[in-house]
């Protein structure tokens, strides 16, 4: 295919019919709920994978497919996301699959701008988990279509219609489910499909290395040593319908209604009755409000706008991949686009689909596809990108910091080596990068929202740029963006400072709360303002 040099002719009615065969979303979960092995899961009932490598929890696993980061083979976690296509039921799945750890909330919040729905993860042991609650909050804040998977129902674990009851009551949702397991938790016999009206025997194939074996039974015809769990499961069933009534696609779609489905990833139990939820019921992309609040319609020439950034993920080549959201039209490998931001033009001649470390190229995406843009070392999160028509989506909200720390290079011959890997993860989002006329270049302060994203800071910094790096811990725990209408703002005071964005915003940053009230009233000039998504939830 020849590489073009202008925007390609708009098949309007060929762009409404491809969207409306993708779903993209991501899969949200505690960690260790058991999102990666979903994830490959799906990928292996899709057939996108030959088999998977979950055995038997992940301390005896292979390193699942969208894992590529050392430190996440090493620690069984995910940290940076992977964006996963499949085609199942000719419908094309984006699965953006994110940050897993408890300290990568930040990051997960940007994958969640570019989603059209959530699976949200429960582990059927443990039921919400603090990070499940976080995430919900940030879902429900978007509005974003949220459907809700109990997994880990092949271990012991707590009561079905308990853990229904505390879905409705977290969530704020009517959860109804459309499948229901014949068994209790750690004894996982089968699936009631209660959308195609089935019972389902379930036994997994190779430990869950493959699909797997689904026999339809008639509960009736069954010996009654045997139907006891398949009975028990239709009255539980019964009796959640009649309370929460039945499933209701606009209801869902406005997130006042989640439908719920039972599971264990690990033996690929209930995976498929998720693909065919995720085919008939998750919404397919619809036009996405611009900053000036009109919605940019999906046949509109192509827009998108990146919501992650990750360098690394080749260290033979240190290449830089911006993931692209397509919000409108027909994206074609070759055509040249203009960053809102700066204005100027971007030329997509590397355009890539990622999975983990492999890569594939991309000739033509739709909206709701994601495109890795290769060696796009002058886009950031939260860039709009046009073809013809100009458009700005709003902007991706910060997490505000909690932990800070001043990172300073051990070898001082290695000084820009440092200050290269510094701009770097500032660049992708790794860790915020904060910097003062009193502490100096060679003495940043990196902020984060969880310690572990230090850990990824350092090592990489060490790894990829040769520049062996110590961090100090301070002592803040909070931080205030500094207005710009504020006068005579201090460089430093009573128990904290004032630091800098490379963007020019002044955040001001506090031991504690009470340090906040100390300062209003020592400097009543200066206005102090909550920083991003926080204030949103």
């Amino acid at each position: 295919m020849a590489l073009l040099t202008e925007s390609p002719v708009l098949d309007a009615d060929a762009v409404r019919r491809e969207a409306g065969r993708r779903r993209t979303f991501a899969v949200i979960s505690h960690p260790d709920a058991g999102k990666s092995t979903l994830t490959e899961a799906l990928a292996l009932l899709a057939r996108a994978i030959q088999d998977a490598g979950v055995t038997h929890g992940k301390s005896s696993r292979h390193a699942t497919v969208s894992d590529w980061m050392g430190i996440e083979q090493e620690r069984g976690i995910s940290i940076s996301s992977a964006a996963l296509q499949l085609t199942y039921r000719d419908t094309i799945l984006n699965v953006v699959d994110t940050p897993g750890h408890a300290d990568f909330s930040e990051d997960t919040y940007r994958v969640l701008a570019a989603v059209d729905s959530a699976v949200m993860l429960i582990d059927a042991a443990k039921g919400f988990e603090p990070q499940t609650v976080k995430l919900l909050a940030v879902c429900k804040a978007r509005n974003i279509p949220i459907i809700t998977v109990i997994n880990k129902w092949d271990r012991p674990g707590l009561d079905a219609l308990g853990l229904i009851d505390d879905v409705g009551e977290r969530t704020g949702m009517t959860p109804v489910p459309l499948t229901w397991p014949a068994g209790i938790a750690g004894h996982f016999e089968g699936l009631l499909d209660l959308r195609a009206e089935r019972a389902i025997a379930l036994e997994a194939v190779e430990a869950g290395a493959q699909a797997a074996e689904e026999t339809d039974i008639d509960i009736d015809a069954l010996d009654p040593r045997d139907a006891g769990p398949w009975l028990e499961a239709r009255e539980e069933s019964k009796l959640v319908e009649s309370s929460n009534g039945s499933f209701d696609r606009e209801e869902f779609e406005a997130a006042r209604q989640t439908p719920v489905l039972f599971a264990a990833a690990a033996k690929n139990f209930g995976v498929s009755q998720l693909l065919d939820i995720l085919v008939d019921v998750a919404p397919s992309p619809t036009p996405r409000p611009s900053r000036d609040d009109k919605p940019r319609p999906i046949d509109a020439p192509m827009s998108g706008f990146v919501f992650k950034v990750q360098a690394g993920q080749d260290s033979a080549h240190r290449d830089h991949i911006a993931y692209l959201r397509i919000c409108s039209g027909t994206f074609e490998r070759g055509m040249v686009i203009t960053n809102q931001r700066t204005g100027k033009p971007f030329a997509t001649k590397y355009a890539h689909r990622v999975l983990g470390r492999s890569r594939e190229v991309v000739d033509t995406a739709w909206p709701g596809d994601v495109v890795g843009l290769v060696n796009a070392t002058s886009l950031r999160v939260g860039d709009s990108l046009f073809a013809e028509e100009p458009v700005q989506f709003p902007d991706i909200p910060r997490f505000s910091p909690e932990l800070f720390a001043v990172a300073r290079a051990k070898d001082p011959g290695r000084y820009k080596q440092f200050r290269r890997g510094i701009e770097q993860l500032e660049h992708e989002g790794v860790v915020q990068v904060l910097r003062s006329d009193l502490r100096g270049d060679q003495a940043p302060v990196l902020a984060a929202v969880g310690a572990l994203q230090f850990e990824v800071a350092a090592r990489r910094l060490g790894t990829e740029f040769n520049a062996p790096t110590s961090l100090d811990n301070l002592s803040y725990t909070l931080a205030m963006r500094v207005a710009p209408e504020s006068q005579g703002v201090p460089e430093t005071f009573r128990g904290g400072e004032i630091l800098s964005r490379s963007d020019g915003e002044k955040v001001a940053v506090f031991g504690d709360k009470w340090k906040v009230g100390h300062f209003t009233k020592d400097y009543p000039d200066v206005v102090l303002e909550p920083i991003g998504a926080s204030a949103d939830l």
